[in-house]
């Protein structure tokens, strides 16, 4: 029983904070991550498995922070259950790059997870193709929230700031 809570809470909580902590400002803010993850010209397999890129081994890192954090608090719960939670976290990380090598979801696997609002491999392309779109590394129901937040801070975004000053108000520069 709290080996599964402790795993549940850490991919939950971990992909909150990972979400709105991290992703979400990497999207508004920073760099980072729009070079290394939503790079057109180079393959996101390659990019989120077998990389060894000082700056996407980087991005990888800060983006998997929230989840240690939150393994670290629920650690006393159960560690067997953080592990679980956090060896969940990498496995799906992995997998949802899967679309790239041709991967489709069976029927029988989008019919189980879906109801549980799991990320598909195909979800996650989606957030490759068009950065403000699926947001949520592990569940989907973080994307409304999200995408609502991007929202409220692309005004403070320095693109956007950028993009007004050259004379285009109102109008955000597509992300690479």
């Amino acid at each position: 029983m709290f080996i599964a809570a402790a795993a549940v809470i850490t991919l939950v909580a971990g992909d909150f904070a990972s979400t709105f902590f991290y992703h979400v400002p990497q999207h508004v803010w920073f760099t980072l991550h729009l070079r290394t993850h939503h790079d057109r010209r180079r393959s996101y397999w390659d990019h989120a498995v077998l990389t060894s890129d000082p700056s996407v081994l980087l991005d990888g890192i800060l983006g998997a922070l929230p989840y240690v954090l939150v393994a670290a608090l629920v650690w006393r719960l159960s560690w067997e259950g953080t592990l679980l939670g956090l060896a969940i976290g990498q496995v799906h990380v992995w997998w949802r790059h899967t679309t790239e090598l041709g991967w489709k979801s069976p029927a029988w696997v989008r019919a189980a997870l879906r109801p549980l609002w799991v990320v598909l491999p195909e979800d996650h392309d989606g957030h490759h193709r068009n950065p403000d779109i699926e947001f949520g590394d592990i569940f989907r129901f973080y994307d409304a929230p999200a995408r609502a937040l991007l929202a409220i801070l692309a005004p403070t975004s320095r693109r956007t700031r950028n993009a007004a000053g050259r004379g285009r108000p109102g109008r955000t520069p597509a992300r690479a």
